[in-house]
């Protein structure tokens, strides 16, 4: 089994581009599931910007789950904080990571993914990519590590 993060469109607009002609739709990550026959794990997912919820059944591909504007069978922070070790959730929440960070950290654990690197933190300075990663060592051991880049990933 493998991991992936994907964009998944929603149909919602940001307020900063409501005013706009044609204004882009809303596109916010997922952490999807990646099976042994190469198949995406269906999941549902909601939106960050307006909570609606997205029944994920490929990659970049998802439909409004139609009458279901919530679930709370849609795993939280909270939930996968009972899978982590506390010095990684004290690092996830002070960098304030998204939900499929928590995710993928899950799965790598869960799966013993040594050697995974996270992007926990990036920004651009400089037209030069500076962030950290968060390292998987194995048994539950973490290291952070800051990167360079002259181009995004």
């Amino acid at each position: 089994m493998n991991g992936i993060k994907h964009l998944i469109e929603c149909q919602c607009i940001l307020p900063q581009f409501k005013k706009r002609e044609n204004p882009p739709y809303h596109k916010f990550v997922v952490f999807s599931i990646i099976d042994d026959v190469d198949e995406v794990l269906e999941k549902f997912a909601q939106c960050n910007n307006c909570g609606i919820v997205h029944r994920v059944f490929d990659i970049c591909k998802s439909e409004i789950a139609v009458g279901h504007e919530s679930l709370n069978s849609i795993p939280t922070k909270e939930d996968f904080s009972l899978m982590l070790p506390s010095s990684v959730i004290d690092i996830l929440n002070s960098y304030d990571c998204d939900l499929y960070i928590w995710e993928e950290i899950a799965f790598i654990i869960n799966h013993e993914k040594t050697g995974e690197k996270i992007i926990i933190s990036k920004d651009e300075i400089d037209g030069k990519i500076q962030g950290k990663f968060l390292t998987y060592k194995g048994g539950n051991r973490f290291m952070i590590e800051p990167f360079t880049a002259d181009t995004e990933f």
